[in-house]
């Protein structure tokens, strides 16, 4: 018996108990003894065996999956052909890694003749504890079923467990949420305390030189690397901040008014999709696009003005187009916003004698100032954590200039780029990109903060 053998029993189990609970429940409603009634309509006993049925059952597998693979891993070991492996660990999970794959069908033989002979014992074995496994889940779900059937009754409330059920799996979902986001945040600060302990904090900070790379030799310029900062932080906040901010921030927000106060019904219906659209494109068709389109144009724009340096990687090519790619974002949020503005408030303005244009600039857009605000952080947060339209747009080089002809990188680009290939753990230049998560990670968390304040703020003066 394989586990999925047993998720297919426990499903049947638990149809079984269901089916018998709600005849149960069925019957007893009808008969009324006394004058007594039900309490729990009979789908509500249905639903309460299914879960008394499944949950701990599902439980019991997703607990013993683990616990099956080190016990079929120890018992292949324990074998006499297990004990004649090679005692490095590469080789020997290498070994067992085949004859793993050969078991389960992955691969008809491995390149060791020793996987072949492991391969029926992992297979047996697998077969052995995947039975204990199933049947322990069919015993509790069986188990589980009848104590579920047992309990209907006039006077059971079959709703009130069924809700406790509902609501023990809400707090188990958010749990895991809280958990991997503390997870995520835990990981980020231990690295980045490991890289600490090799680059002092304050010149990770206040740096404005980044060099990362480390040389073969001590006499090799920058052989100790240097990990200044700020030039990525400039850069994220030059491209996704500023120029990104420009482009996006005006026409998402004139596109939200206009699709919401002037446009005729039949015409927003055409364009709010199409505009939309936007926001699925893959950003790596963003990147191409920037790439050969507008990375030309902007060089050639600025060769024409007489900036000689204009390269054709650029700070400016990156940030429009990753203006146009959130631009959805800040739009359908203020669009949101601005729909929900009670109609009392723009008839009342206008009755005062305002103009629709006074209006929508006095009442309707400080009125949706909250939603309007929420659009802005989204899409500061989606431009600051791209990263394929500035590696094929902006470029690599981290540098602190203002002039967006000129190539620079981001956060999110370095680290790419310090994680990718083969690295170890425990040298700065990669721990340098856990460092760099971590300070991002603040950032987004004081955009946040400051965005709570401004929504709680407005929101109480409109309520």
């Amino acid at each position: 018996m394989t586990l999925g053998l047993a998720l297919l029993g426990v499903l049947l189990v638990a149809a079984i108990a269901a089916v018998i609970a709600f005849r149960r429940a069925s019957a007893l409603r009808v008969a009324r003894a006394k004058g007594a009634r039900l309490n729990s309509l009979p789908i509500y006993h249905a639903f309460y065996a299914i879960l008394w049925a499944t949950l701990p059952a599902l439980l019991l597998l997703a607990a013993w999956s683990p616990v099956q693979t080190r016990l079929v891993q120890q018992s292949v070991l324990s074998s006499p052909e297990g004990k004649a492996l090679p005692d490095s660990d590469i080789q020997r999970d290498s070994i067992l890694g085949e004859a793993q794959d050969i078991a389960s069908g992955k691969i008809e033989a491995g390149f060791n003749p020793q996987s072949t002979t492991l391969a029926p014992m992992f297979k047996a074995a697998s077969s052995k504890y995947a039975s204990i496994g199933g049947a322990f889940a069919l015993l509790a779900a069986i188990a589980g079923g009848a104590f579920a059937v047992s309990r209907v009754r006039f006077e059971f409330r079959a709703r009130s467990g069924v809700e406790r059920w509902v609501m023990l799996l809400l707090m188990a979902a958010s749990t895991v949420a809280i958990l991997t986001t503390l997870g995520i945040v835990l990981s980020l600060l231990f690295e980045s305390i490991r890289f600490f302990k090799m680059v002092p904090i304050t010149d990770f900070l206040f740096g404005t030189s980044w060099s990362p790379q480390m040389a073969l030799r001590a006499d090799q310029a920058g052989s100790s690397g240097e990990f200044g900062s700020i030039p990525l932080f400039w850069g994220t906040a030059f491209i996704g901040a500023i120029i990104a901010m420009i482009v996006a921030i005006p026409l998402g927000l004139m596109s939200a008014i206009f699709l919401t106060q002037y446009a005729a019904p039949s015409v927003r219906a055409w364009l709010k999709p199409i505009l939309e659209i936007l926001a699925g494109v893959p950003t790596v068709v963003y990147g191409y696009f920037a790439a050969l389109t507008v990375a030309p144009m902007v060089r050639d724009f600025g060769v024409s003005i007489g900036v000689t340096s204009a390269s054709s990687e650029s700070a400016l090519a990156a940030g429009l187009v990753m203006g146009i790619m959130i631009i959805p974002f800040v739009s359908s949020m203020a669009d949101d916003s601005i729909a929900a503005v009670p109609q009392a408030m723009r008839d009342g303005s206008l009755a005062l004698g305002a103009t629709k244009s006074e209006t929508i600039k006095k009442v309707v857009l400080p009125a949706a100032l909250p939603g309007v605000v929420g659009g802005v952080l989204l899409a500061v947060s989606r431009a600051i954590g791209e990263t394929m339209i500035v590696v094929m747009a902006a470029g690599l080089s981290a540098s602190m200039t203002a002039n967006p002809f000129h190539a620079v990188t981001t956060v999110t680009v370095q680290i790419v780029q310090l994680l990718t290939g083969d690295q170890e753990f425990d040298s700065a230049k990669t721990l340098a990109a856990f460092a760099l998560g971590l300070a991002l990670f603040i950032i987004t968390l004081i955009l946040n903060l400051i965005a709570l304040t401004v929504v709680r703020r407005y929101r109480e003066a409109y309520e």
